[in-house]
């Protein structure tokens, strides 16, 4: 039996699921077998809190309760079950070997009331302890936007808001000092969307919880992104039939933003690397006299798109919500599931708008989403923001803690738009000043939908960016994110720290991260000359197939 403290907990013998016997000391700490010591987690003493089972899975395959498929090349771990009241259920998986040390938590999406089972699956190949809740509520099985939960349930919203995750750190974090003997070295938060907003909400509601925190499109205003996002969106195309753009017209729309602004970025390759640069105009796609219909778009189509990148506004003309950018329309990922669905009233702009306005917001089953007005309903709407949105900007408990904080966004994020997230980092910069960079840093993804997919590289590692900042004091100059076409890595590209962006050298393949350095503003357009020109001498060699 092999003992090394920090790293390895304990090694299985060759008997099987037989242990070796006895009792050994860890850094002081005494353990015995891990059945043992995760059974006895039921009887932790925990605030509220009930360990309702807690066993041993064995090397290889879980089955995740209601789950369609089992989650493989998992680690042996200790499994803990438990609940908080009223009924914020949640889990902490423990490996049994090779523990890093480190506690990661990890986010919900849409309105939760699941555990992220493959979110704490990833943590736990890391090595490292993982816990997630469900936020004290489930939801219908198959619908991640059911809010029929909340209805007259005051304390369920403000669970999913904040409480619950809070709780399950607080809670996570003495479980695993129960089982290992000791308190884990580093607390880690990671999450994306609705998890991306739950990691702003704990850094600003609760700066001790987490040593780092990753947070990918966040959404952070929780109001006004239902309000001025998936509200406004749908409301754009669905105000009557003549503006619903239908599935087959968003790659006409999309083709048409790539044609007009593509090369703006110094090179062609199907992705707008500056989409803020992009004045295309949907104008050109309006029918002319005699055109096919299906091959071009209404005038309230037309309409429709500039709605939705012009974004929401109340009527004194101040920005409730920003719009899309440009760029990464098509794709399962993009408008077709977001904007468009397969038919009126079926995308998930409208889905969700449509649960949270009747069950959160009115507490009417019965509410006409449709009539929702922001200037007239707006109280409404500021009854449970206290409960749900994360807005303050002043970081400094976090930072003088010296945590460390991550944000992405993808550029092509058909949901959320990165101009609110960019808004909120420059937001944390005013407070903060120039030391803002020094623990919070901005990444953005061209050509990602969201949390994932498109067109652009859209799969890197943050958390070992995290990691690494917070560990070693080594802040991230870049991130390498990959794309990948039937399961190969057919590019690569360094994410930069806003506001710098990536900007191609003029010497090799467009394709390789390698190619690419991440500029200031003020450097970008000086190095997209030179590469527009070295373009223009090797396009042979650098652009990819169209």
């Amino acid at each position: 039996m092999d003992v090394h403290c920090g790293t390895r907990f304990w090694r299985r013998g060759g008997m099987g699921a037989a242990l070796a016997l006895g009792l050994f000391a860890c850094a002081g700490t005494v353990f015995g077998q891990p059945e043992q010591q995760c059974s006895k987690l039921t009887s932790l003493h925990l605030k509220d809190t009930t360990i309702e089972a807690a066993e041993v899975i064995e090397l290889g395959t879980f089955n995740p309760p209601g789950a369609s498929f089992p989650i493989r090349r998992l680690p042996a771990f200790c499994r803990a079950i438990g609940v908080t009241l009223p009924s914020n259920h949640f889990e902490v998986w423990m490996p049994l070997e090779r523990w890093t040390g480190r506690f990661e938590v990890v986010g919900n999406g849409g309105m939760a009331g699941v555990i992220s089972y493959s979110a704490m699956a990833n943590a736990l190949r890391r090595g490292n302890a993982t816990a997630s809740t469900n936020t004290g509520h489930i939801t219908r099985p198959g619908d991640g936007f059911d809010a029929s939960w909340a209805l007259n349930r005051p304390d369920l919203v403000e669970d999913f808001g904040h409480r619950a995750l809070h709780e399950t750190t607080v809670n996570g974090k003495q479980v695993v000092r129960q089982f290992y003997g000791r308190t884990a070295d580093h607390a880690y938060y990671v999450g994306c969307s609705k998890g991306g907003g739950q990691g702003l909400m704990e850094v600003q509601r609760y700066p001790a919880d987490f040593d780092g925190v990753v947070a990918g499109d966040p959404a952070y205003n929780w109001t006004h992104l239902y309000a001025g996002a998936h509200l406004h969106y749908a409301q754009s195309t669905l105000k009557d039939p003549e503006s619903y753009i239908q599935p087959a017209k968003v790659k006409l729309l999309a083709d048409a933003v790539n044609r007009a602004c593509d090369a703006k970025d110094g090179i062609t390759d199907g992705v707008l690397d500056d989409p803020f640069s992009c004045r295309f105009d949907p104008e050109v796609l309006a029918c002319k006299e005699g055109e096919n219909p299906g091959t071009c778009f209404t005038p309230k189509q037309v309409k429709a798109v500039k709605d939705i990148w012009a974004g929401a506004r109340d009527d004194e003309g101040r920005q409730i919500f920003p719009g899309l950018l440009p760029g990464g329309e098509s794709g399962s990922g993009g408008w077709q599931s977001w904007v468009t669905g397969s038919a009126p009233f079926h995308a998930t702009h409208w889905r969700a708008a449509d649960g949270f306005f009747r069950f959160v917001v009115m507490g009417d089953p019965n509410y006409d989403t449709m009539t929702f007005d922001y200037d007239r309903d707006k109280a409404a709407l500021e009854r449970v923001a206290p409960a749900m949105d994360a807005i303050e900007a002043n970081l400094r408990p976090f930072e003088r803690r010296g945590a460390k904080l991550i944000l992405y966004h993808g550029l092509s994020d058909p949901d959320i738009s990165p101009l609110n997230t960019i808004n909120y980092y420059k937001a944390v910069e005013e407070a903060i000043g120039p030391n803002t960079r020094s623990f919070a840093r901005l990444f953005l993804a061209p050509g990602m939908q969201h949390c994932g997919g498109g067109p652009g590289p859209n799969t890197f590692d943050a958390v070992t960016a995290i990691e690494r900042w917070v560990e070693e004091g080594i802040a991230p100059a870049q991130i390498v994110a990959s794309h990948s076409t039937n399961g190969m890595v057919d590019r690569t590209r360094p994410l930069c720290p806003y506001p710098q962006r990536a900007v191609y050298t003029g010497k090799g393949a467009i394709t390789d991260a390698g190619s690419f350095v991440c500029r200031d503003p003020q450097e970008q357009s000086v190095n997209q000359e030179k590469s527009m020109s070295s373009l223009r001498q090797n396009s042979s060699g650098t652009r990819l197939a169209q």
